[in-house]
């Protein structure tokens, strides 16, 4: 009998605008305990790039956590990315929303010249360097290339960000809902969720996709 596939995910915070996409966030989650693995939940103990008000859209005069604002997502149970080792996982996904592009990364703001948090470095390039998979949801896969390099990826369609991930080493291979792009030299598998004017649903499909690929790769 085979142990149970252990996964990490790591969140950027908590609503689309400014943190972990939710809808990603859950259904990543969810895909991982039908397909019979079990997750931990990984943040960066960081200040968040800003506060936006989903209701209004409107940058909020607000201070908040990373970390403490991912707990909300993950109820409570989470922890600091720094504590990640690749060791105790089969392999690590990050879920998008612009927490990805501004929280973990600078990428919605210098696209291909930006810059990538210490922790999410060291957790990609470890789980890299012991050869386990890694997924990497909607935005997220542009900050999976900023850091590795030459990799195929796919963020759907979206012309300006396919670009920034072509100037940053990688392959960017066009994708519709639900579909993923496998980077079998990284095991790396990435799906383009609402990168796409998706639906709920969709997104169920591009999460469960991911995961059960990642889990064949284990």
């Amino acid at each position: 009998m085979t142990s149970q596939k252990k996964i990490a995910v790591v969140l950027s915070g908590c609503g689309v605008y400014d943190g972990a996409e939710i809808h990603e966030a859950t259904l990543t989650m969810l895909a991982i305990a039908k397909l019979g693995a079990s997750y931990t939940i990984f943040a960066p103990n960081i200040t968040q790039y800003h506060v936006v008000n989903h209701l209004t859209g409107e940058e909020m005069d607000e201070t908040r956590n990373v970390l403490v604002e991912s707990a909300r997502i993950a109820r409570g149970k989470i922890s600091d990315l720094k504590d990640y080792d690749p060791a105790d996982f089969d392999a690590i996904v990050f879920p998008g929303g612009f927490g990805a592009a501004k929280n973990l990364s600078t990428f919605a703001f210098d696209g291909p010249n930006c810059t990538v948090k210490e922790d999410v470095v060291s957790a990609v390039k470890a789980t890299a360097d012991a050869r386990k998979p890694i997924g990497a949801l909607c935005i997220a896969p542009a900050v999976i290339t900023r850091i590795l390099g030459n990799i195929d990826v796919t963020i759907g369609d979206d012309q300006g960000t396919a670009h920034a991930i072509e100037k940053m080493g990688g392959k960017h291979i066009r994708s519709t809902h639900g579909e993923i792009v496998i980077d079998r030299n990284y095991k790396v598998v990435t799906t383009p969720c609402y990168m796409l004017d998706a639906t709920i649903d969709q997104i169920e499909i591009g999460a469960k996709n991911v995961i059960k690929t990642i889990l064949t790769m284990c």
